[in-house]
């Protein structure tokens, strides 16, 4: 039997990477939980939302700029964010 808490092999490897990235921080929660926490909605208080920073920094290898801190506030935003980090550019 598989555990919940693992990543999904069907989602890209991307996605597997900022999954763990949040499983690290937020143990307690399943992958549906994660997907539908945001910091608005009490899932995460501050020291969550910093240690998940550095976590997805790390995982990334990016430096996360002070202008994008505020608009990373869900699962959602930091996945549209290390995909546009990993976009080629035009």
């Amino acid at each position: 039997m598989s555990d919940p808490n693992m990543s999904n092999p069907s989602m890209s490897d991307r996605e597997n990477r900022l999954m763990r990235c949040f499983e690290s921080v937020f143990p307690g929660l399943t992958p549906d939980e994660i997907r539908a926490g945001s910091a608005q909605q009490g899932t995460w208080d501050s020291l969550s939302l910093v240690t998940l920073i550095a976590v997805v920094q790390e995982e990334f290898a990016v430096e996360i700029g002070q202008d994008e801190l505020s608009t990373l506030d869900s699962y959602e935003a930091f996945r549209a964010y290390v995909e546009r980090l990993e976009a080629p550019e035009k």
